[in-house]
């Protein structure tokens, strides 16, 4: 039986500050190992991104023991990277807006990334619990869809995102079985360039704690617009 509603969750810099994260990660790369060695590991996350479509931090650690001389200190960094405290990198309500959203049906993490670190980050973040388990993540989530659908089948779905381009591949696909919603966080939401390369949003939001101000049937609509 098809739910009426299915809400769809971003992770990074959507419902966790993921910038912070990477600037937390870049910190102690620069300290411990010194800028010239962190910008090689940023020069080959970059590199790595490029290939796959998405942000490998342990697969750019695995490619930047390869480029440099074995250094014990590459273990310290993958467990800074496993046991980072991603709770605390949670938007303020973020947990809020999940149990919001639950009440009207189920809530799904959609996300991109690898099955290792990302999974991870979403356990240790509390939104794995937070969801029951609903999640899903992919290596190019826009071009799942049909997977999506049956996994979780809808009359309609809500898809909250900080990254326009997915949110424009989603609705090319459903149309106006999809209300999208753009929280402006992170870098690329708050990037004019980025930004005005796709079409509007049915929704934009400055924070993610702010849908919990709102109604199913607005969510629903697309009515919410926020200067």
């Amino acid at each position: 039986m098809d739910d009426d509603v299915v809400f769809l969750l971003d992770v990074d810099n959507t419902l966790l500050d993921n910038d912070r994260v990477s600037g937390d990660l870049k910190t102690y790369l620069d300290r411990e190992f010194g800028t010239d060695c962190g910008d090689l590991y940023w020069m080959i996350l970059d590199e790595l991104r490029n290939e796959l479509g998405y942000t490998d931090y342990l697969g750019a650690l695995q490619r930047y023991r390869l480029v440099v001389a074995y250094d014990p200190r590459v273990l310290e960094v993958s467990s800074f990277l496993v046991d980072y405290p991603f709770a605390n990198r949670l938007y303020a309500g973020s947990l809020e807006t999940v149990r919001h959203l639950r009440q009207w049906g189920p809530t799904v993490i959609l996300s991109d990334g690898d099955v290792v670190f990302q999974p991870r980050k979403v356990q240790r973040s509390g939104l794995w619990d937070a969801v029951e388990g609903h999640v899903l993540i992919y290596i190019h989530k826009e071009q799942m869809l049909d997977d999506v659908k049956r996994r979780y089948p809808a009359h309609h779905y809500i898809m909250v995102d900080d990254k326009l381009r997915i949110l424009a591949a989603m609705k090319r696909s459903w149309q106006d079985q999809l209300t999208t919603i753009f929280p402006r966080q992170g870098h690329y939401a708050c990037d004019p360039k980025i930004v005005a390369r796709y079409p509007a949003p049915d929704i934009t939001v400055e924070r993610i704690g702010a849908l919990v101000d709102y109604d199913l049937q607005a969510l629903i609509d697309g009515h919410i617009r926020e200067s």
